[in-house]
């Protein structure tokens, strides 16, 4: 019985291991990929994704007639583009999600973003039942005046998202296990 219910823990405990970290691969567009021919409506898609820390996005496109500009959200309304956050330009280029907020980006080349190809991607702090956010989203770090990145409000935020994930397992293996 001992060796059952230990055994039965250890498949409750690596479930939620699993889900806990659990990461998604996006590719912006979906097969259209980053584009503005098609009229793919990056917003719509954006809001059919949940998006989390460790997620990874995808844009792919063609590096001759695309790139991609992480941008700030003035820029990002604006369409902006003489001073990007980061700049990408292969055509096959992966954007980790390290902390929750929002990250904007859009294509540099002249007239795409006023065309739509831009996106606004939301990644709530920390998600309760049924994938309810709670809280608001923290805003990535930004370049300062002298180019510099200044940190992100956010590690304090993850640290205690990770005590309440441990707080809840270690109650759980106590309930389980006694």
């Amino acid at each position: 019985m001992g060796l059952a219910k230990n055994g039965g823990f250890l498949l409750l405990l690596m479930a939620f291991v699993g889900l806990a970290t659990a990461a998604n691969v996006y590719q912006v567009g979906e097969s259209a990929g980053w584009t503005v021919i098609g009229n793919v409506d990056y917003g719509k898609w954006a809001a059919s994704k949940i998006f989390k820390v460790n997620d990874t996005l995808l844009f792919k496109y063609d590096p001759q007639h695309h790139n991609v500009l992480q941008v700030s959200r003035s820029d990002f309304h604006s369409c902006n583009a003489t001073a990007p956050i980061a700049t990408y330009s292969t055509g096959n280029d992966s954007f980790f999600i390290r902390a929750p907020g929002h990250y904007f980006f859009f294509c540099g080349f002249l007239g795409h973003c006023q065309a739509g190809q831009k996106v606004d991607i939301r990644v709530p702090k920390i998600t309760g039942p049924a994938g309810v956010p709670t809280g608001s989203p923290i805003q990535p770090p930004q370049a300062s005046p002298d180019g510099s990145i200044e940190p992100s409000p956010s590690s304090s935020e993850s640290i205690l998202c990770c005590n309440k994930t441990w707080l809840l397992l270690v109650f759980l293996m106590s309930e389980y296990l006694l």
